[in-house]
């Protein structure tokens, strides 16, 4: 939501204007790789131009691993394994900002891979168990499931005997791994997906809600609020999770498939699914995060978003409704690497905050960099933003020692 929208009238209770706390956790040798990698991001044509000899070169098997993992993997993944994040989790912690373990393994689509990736989600809850410094695990149900299976399932084609113990396979994935969230007390997010499976995605993570949320949150489906039907879905849930009596756990995101949604809609000639202009998405967005924290005797909520103004905004009707800023029902995310501006100083203000780790062998991770680059590039101001955020502090510590 733009302020000409609806402004904020009070005074902005957080500054994400203050870099000495956003990179207190940044080493001069770190801020400066940091400031190098964002001034070459900044730069659209030469993302492009990199990412396409990035994937020659892994296709070629060209000995390139060092210098991804010491550059744009060191900068948007935690490490290799729950393992090598440690020392992620443990700086994350010193700044009071929590750890969201994400396996971001992609592009496998076998039986033997879904269970590996359900093992691995398993030993993230495990891991989370054991230390409040991880407040929730996460996972994509195409990571455990065929996104063919899923979008057939979605359209109601009559599945035959094989599909069926497939889909069978799935279910028992998804509720292994909100059971082992509930006895383990963990809180578990369920991504959004494309508009062609998060119907089935949806489905999925209201049983489970129906099953496991009675008590407290444990299960968090996302809603995109790119999408114009997202926040009538959100009143509709809110009222089935009343009905039945348990919790609704909400992440709220504006969305990530934005090209792709709107080519295949317009190929297989359907209504666009996404909002017409990006003023809808942020008065959607806005109009939610109202909804959840009026109705928070049912909802829980974690604000997924990079977007400076909605977090101001929430933060504002907190003030205005008398929440506490570390009131255990309320979260806000962002992905490492970025935005530091935004979590380390809502940190430091007492509101609950989290960072999205993604984790996994270097060469497995690259189609999530490659997006974390793109989006960088895409997103109006974004790479920009980070420079100069990461530029102010170089010569704020420079003055400092003059």
């Amino acid at each position: 939501m733009s302020e000409a929208v609806q402004g904020i009238t009070d005074v902005k209770p957080v500054s994400f204007e203050d870099t000495s706390i956003a990179f207190s956790s940044q080493s001069d040798f770190k801020l400066r790789k940091t400031y190098w990698l964002f001034s070459l991001m900044n730069q659209g044509w030469l993302v492009n131009l990199g990412t396409f000899f990035i994937k020659i070169a892994l296709r070629l098997h060209l000995p390139i691993k060092f210098l991804i993992k010491n550059t744009i993997f060191e900068q948007f993944c935690g490490g290799e394994s729950i393992q090598g994040c440690e020392k992620t989790i443990q700086n994350l912690h010193n700044a009071h900002v929590g750890t969201i373990l994400d396996y971001s393994v992609e592009g496998e689509e076998t039986e033997k891979s879904f269970d590996e990736t359900t093992l691995e989600i398993l030993r993230t809850i495990e891991r989370a168990s054991e230390s409040p410094d991880i407040p929730f695990s996460v996972f994509k149900v195409t990571g455990i499931a065929s996104t063919e299976l899923l979008e057939a399932i979605q359209i109601g084609d009559s599945l035959n005997k094989d599909q069926k113990a497939e889909f069978d396979r799935v279910m028992k994935r998804v509720e292994t791994i909100c059971r082992r969230a509930y006895t383990r007390n963990v809180r578990v997010f369920i991504d959004a997906e494309e508009s062609w499976i998060q119907d089935t995605i949806d489905t999925l993570a209201y049983e489970m809600m129906n099953r496991f949320n009675h008590e407290r949150p444990v299960v968090y489906n996302t809603y995109q609020m790119y999408r114009w039907e997202s926040l009538d879905h959100l009143r509709r849930d809110t009222a089935e999770a009343q009905a039945k009596g348990y919790f609704l756990g909400v992440k709220l995101v504006r969305g990530a498939y934005l090209e792709k949604e709107r080519l295949r809609a317009h190929e297989e000639e359907y209504q666009d699914p996404i909002q017409a202009t990006k003023e809808d998405t942020d008065r959607a967005f806005n109009e939610a995060i109202d909804f959840c924290l009026e109705h928070r005797n049912t909802i829980s909520i974690c604000l997924g978003t990079h977007n400076e103004y909605s977090c101001q905004y929430c933060i504002q009707q907190m003030k205005r409704l008398g929440i506490e800023p570390n009131d255990s029902h309320i979260y806000f995310a962002q992905l490492l690497g970025m935005s530091d501006n935004i979590s380390y100083n809502l940190a430091n203000a007492g509101y609950n905050v989290a960072k999205y780790v993604p984790y996994g062998p270097v060469d497995c991770v690259m189609p999530y960099l490659f997006r974390r680059a793109d989006e960088n590039k895409s997103i109006a101001g974004q790479s920009s933003r980070e420079f100069n955020l990461v530029s102010d502090e170089l010569k704020r510590r420079k003055n400092c020692r003059m």
